[in-house]
């Protein structure tokens, strides 16, 4: 079982609630889609992040935040070690069936990452799971779209069956772009951004409530569904893949 959350780790009582929710289930890999809040330092890693899902950074796949970035070297670097990739920060393996990959949205012209995400996306299917902070596509009243990753998208889409993002903070399915369903994970903590709700892209959203996706692989499929800090399943579908 894969889940996927970013923007929750601001040492709120709301977000300890949501960990503790993922946690109590079967957690095989957790992906932690970016920002500890404000600045990335060391010293919000420890205050912030360590007592939410402090317990599950065995297991936990990270991804930077445009929050943190600015500080790595001192905060998410030290913090993350090896685990967090090469250069500047990108990564994959293989999980059930499916390759899980990792770049970093705070560079996405990094020419070395660009290259890296074109081998990874290189070859036939599309069983593939890519994620990072910024999404392309967002419904949010916040951020929304986020043209500076366009980049990965070109090289992501009908090569990769999911791409999770986090950075606005709510919950969003978008409807599958050129063979690719793309997941906006982002409501894990107090304070919630709001989504358009009439945009034709959406499948489904939720800014109402703190949840986290929760993948389950296997090979040639995902359900993939958002799970609210109450344990109620919020939306759920299946997405395909070719192996």
């Amino acid at each position: 079982m894969v889940w996927a959350l970013g923007d929750g780790a601001d040492g709120s009582p709301e977000a300890i609630a949501l960990a503790q929710r993922i946690a109590a289930g079967r957690v095989d890999r957790f992906l932690y889609l970016g920002d500890v809040y404000e600045e990335g330092t060391a010293e919000e890693f420890q205050r912030n992040y360590e007592p939410v899902f402090g317990a599950l950074r065995t297991v936990t796949s990270p991804t930077p935040g445009d929050h943190e970035w600015r500080n790595h070297e001192a905060g998410y670097d030290p913090y993350w070690g090896p685990t967090a990739g090469e250069g500047v920060g990108f990564y994959a393996y293989r999980l059930a069936g499916w390759r899980i990959v990792s770049v970093n949205s705070e560079v996405p012209q990094d020419p070395a990452q660009l290259r890296f995400l074109g081998r990874q996306m290189a070859g036939p299917g599309n069983c593939r799971l890519v994620f990072w902070h910024r999404p392309r596509f967002s419904a949010g009243t916040r951020h929304g779209d986020e043209p500076g990753v366009e980049p990965f998208w070109r090289l992501v889409r009908g090569h990769a069956a999911i791409v999770v993002g986090a950075n606005d903070h709510d919950m969003q399915r978008m409807k599958p772009n050129g063979g690719t369903t793309q997941f906006v994970s982002g409501a894990g903590q107090a304070e919630l951004y709001p989504v358009k709700r009439e945009d034709p892209r959406l499948a489904f959203a939720d800014d109402s409530q703190l949840g986290a996706l929760r993948l389950a692989l296997s090979p040639g499929r995902a359900r993939a569904s958002f799970v609210g800090a109450s344990g109620r399943v919020l939306d759920s579908t299946v997405v395909r893949c070719r192996a």
